[in-house]
């Protein structure tokens, strides 16, 4: 009844007064039992953890408690936290990489901080200073800082989660949360052979399998987004694709592939060379740092033109009938850019000429990006982890 006859002003005076991230009250616990690195031709994606991570815990009745920076190493928490029950959970996928100067570079973690600040909110999550995190995150990865690969064909993989830790069954509002940050190098994210850094995929188009709809959270990188495309991505391995691409609506919008924001190049029906991506507007497609740099960098650039709508798969496979369509590639932090050479749809294989035109977009983009990321070239996107 007391907490039922508060005010509102009351109520916005204790959420003023909760404790917030604070990066200057972090603590530091260095690992005693140092790991062996990989060699850079052994990395698998995802399977190699650095020797620390960064955990941030929050309590509604007191805000944000001072950071730790702790070796690496299992969670101690109640089977009954709200995060495995009802995925109040999200995370980011980030890069860092090293320059030939030996500096240390992250791409645009501003969009990736802002990012999670939004799906944490849409999930009640409770609210971090974006700043502030990034100066942690830089800490750990200078503590972890051979931890880098000294290769531009590889890079240390940043996790940042964000999980509900209420020890109680019931879906509501978290009033505990834990905000952490994993690390690891990786190499290609899809399997290469040999040498091979440029490597097409196909995908596998089928209607009966949605991954987003209006209304939803298909915006947001929410962990309960992830979990039910699996069962889908095996069936496309099971028909020979390494990656579905998702489509929606009775018209078959092409949205995503995979975890990939999805490009079509093509020369459209006035004669002119144009790069298409679906629209954020929707709400259907998550809002990717690569997918907002390619746009930003060809808009630029001047010479095609770049355009946000959708492309439905019957326009797809006009165009494709008529030779019109030039490229088509995912893109994604994990990936970069991923040519697609083939889409499998109703039993037949639509072939895309993305390698055999030259894939001239694709390696454009990969390499301006590639040496933005890694230092090649000044730019206000790559930020070292020294500043």
């Amino acid at each position: 009844a007391v907490v039922s006859t508060q005010s509102t002003g009351t109520v916005l005076h204790q959420q003023a007064c909760l404790s917030g991230l604070q990066s200057k009250n972090v603590t530091v616990k260095k690992s005693t039992a140092l790991k062996d690195k990989p060699k850079i031709e052994e990395l698998v994606f995802g399977k190699n953890f650095s020797d620390h991570m960064l955990v941030c815990d929050f309590d509604e009745d007191s805000g944000w408690k001072a950071p730790q920076i702790l070796p690496f190493g299992d969670f101690n928490v109640s089977p009954a936290i709200t995060s495995l029950h009802y995925a109040i959970q999200c995370f980011e996928g980030m890069k860092a990489y090293r320059t030939d100067d030996n500096d240390i570079r992250l791409f645009r973690p501003d969009l990736n901080v802002a990012r999670m600040q939004r799906t944490g909110k849409i999930l009640t999550l409770p609210e971090f200073e974006g700043d502030e995190f990034l100066k942690l995150l830089k800490q750990l990865i200078q503590l972890d800082s051979e931890w880098v690969p000294y290769s531009q064909a590889a890079s240390l993989y940043i996790r940042p989660t964000f999980i509900s830790t209420d020890p109680v069954i019931g879906v509501k509002h978290p009033t505990k949360a834990r905000l952490f940050v994993i690390t690891g190098p990786v190499g290609p994210y899809y399997e290469q052979k040999g040498t091979e850094l440029f490597k097409s995929v196909k995908l596998m188009a089928d209607p009966q399998y949605v991954r987003a709809w209006e209304g939803g959270i298909g915006a947001y990188k929410a962990g309960g987004n992830y979990a039910p495309t699996i069962n889908i991505q095996k069936e496309a391995a099971r028909r020979g694709c390494q990656q579905v691409l998702w489509l929606y609506g009775e018209d078959k919008q092409m949205t995503e592939a995979g975890t990939m924001n999805f490009f079509v190049y093509w020369i459209n029906k006035d004669g002119e060379k144009e790069l298409i991506t679906a629209p954020l507007a929707s709400g259907l497609i998550l809002p990717g740092v690569t997918r907002q740099s390619v746009l930003d960098m060809t808009r630029e650039w001047d010479d095609l033109k770049v355009t946000e709508r959708m492309v439905t798969m019957p326009e797809f496979i006009e165009a494709a009938n008529s030779d019109r369509i030039i490229e088509v590639f995912g893109c994604g932090t994990a990936c970069m850019i991923a040519p697609i050479h083939s889409i499998l749809y109703e039993g037949q294989d639509i072939d895309v000429p993305t390698m055999t035109s030259g894939a001239h977009l694709s390696k454009r983009l990969f390499e301006s990006l590639t040496a933005i990321q890694t230092g090649q070239v000044s730019h206000p996107w790559s930020v070292s982890i020294y500043s």
